[in-house]
């Protein structure tokens, strides 16, 4: 009789595991890559290795401090990185076992959206336009004025108008309807930003960083027409390179959601 061989599961366990925590990990650094979280994690590091080395040296009273602040480091990340967690996780979210596709923003709607900003710059006007992807914004309608219309160029350009009550605040567009008017988007709190950059920039990069909208700015100061994505800025586009890019992110938004990264 053949002698009965036994397979040894706890090295695929072991295995399996070190493999899914460096990919959390992997994961991790994707996501505060290029971000402000970037240094934070550096002083981190410096901190932890700092308590390691006064531990071995006997340094009792630097041991003693930052190992009472490395009690509570979970609390600490929470706090440090709550805005890298908070896009770590929607981006989960966005996966599609998980999500219901939005509606789409059809090359007609693009050319409305293009043409109004076109126009709004000429006549030196300001606007935000949010362009809404896989994650609700509802929260923006709560305080805003519903309109629920077909999105056209004209309107838009009538909302934007120095006459309109609504000229102050964001539309926002929700596949091929402008949903709302006069919404108020959250402000980043970059420090690394340019100084010149106004409060409607301000405010799409706030809303860029905690969704996967696309939120267009057309400068009341000089005109420029810019992009907010994934709280990145692209700055001073025309109107072709303006529906150029709306029409890659949109395409980009139904293959693989919140995967695409632009650099100002």
């Amino acid at each position: 009789m053949l002698p009965s061989v036994s397979f040894d599961y706890s090295l695929l366990r072991n295995l399996a595991d070190i493999l899914i925590v460096a990919y959390l990990i992997y994961r991790g650094l994707l996501v505060i890559r290029g971000t402000r979280a970037a240094p934070m994690l550096g002083g981190l590091t410096v901190i932890v290795l700092l308590y390691v080395l006064a531990t071995h040296v006997g340094l009792l009273t630097l041991a003693w401090i930052l190992g009472n602040f490395l009690s509570s480091i979970i609390l600490v990340v929470v706090v440090l990185f709550q805005d890298e967690i908070r896009r770590a996780l929607t981006k989960v979210g966005l996966q599609p076992l998980f999500h219901r596709p939005a509606p789409p923003l059809v090359e007609k709607s693009v050319e409305d959206i293009c043409l109004a900003c076109s126009k709004i710059s000429k006549a030196k006007l300001g606007a935000l336009i949010v362009i809404q992807r896989e994650v609700g914004l509802d929260d923006l309608v709560e305080d805003a004025v519903l309109l629920d219309a077909c999105l056209n160029r004209k309107l838009l350009f009538s909302i934007f108008s120095k006459e309109s009550p609504l000229h102050d605040g964001a539309v926002l567009i929700e596949g091929e309807r402008i949903k709302a008017a006069a919404c108020v988007l959250p402000l980043t709190y970059n420090p690394d930003l340019d100084p010149n950059l106004g409060t409607r920039h301000r405010a799409a990069l706030g809303l860029s960083e905690r969704s996967d909208a696309v939120v267009v700015v057309v400068s009341e100061e000089n005109s420029a027409i810019s992009i907010a994505k994934e709280g990145r800025l692209i700055r001073n586009l025309d109107a072709n390179s303006l529906r150029d890019s709306l029409m890659k992110f949109m395409a980009t938004s139904t293959e693989a959601p919140g995967s695409t990264r632009e650099v100002a």
